[in-house]
């Protein structure tokens, strides 16, 4: 996650997360829609990417939820983007 409110950002988060591959970017995706429908009745303002599955982006107004694929997040690298934005480190939950 990386906080853009002091980084001059139009979003005040971006959560950027990696699949291995197009069905489960897609999965991930499908997965933060659901949860953030049915337990905080929120919606995207816009989806993006979701017939290629190489990078899907979620725009929920306050955040935007971008799942990549590898390659696709290392061509766009958007932590070296957005370099002056503060880190929120989450550990795996496998």
């Amino acid at each position: 996650v990386l906080d853009l409110r002091k980084a001059g950002g139009f979003t005040d988060y971006f959560v950027i997360c990696t699949g291995t591959n197009s069905r489960q970017i897609h999965a991930i995706a499908d997965g933060v829609e659901d949860t953030l429908r049915k337990d905080f009745g929120e919606r995207p303002t816009l989806a993006e990417g979701i017939h290629r599955s190489e990078w899907i982006l979620l725009d929920y107004f306050n955040f935007i939820v971008h799942v990549f694929s590898r390659e696709c997040r290392a061509f766009y690298d958007l932590e070296r983007l957005w370099g002056s934005a503060e880190r929120l480190e989450f550990a795996d939950e496998s």
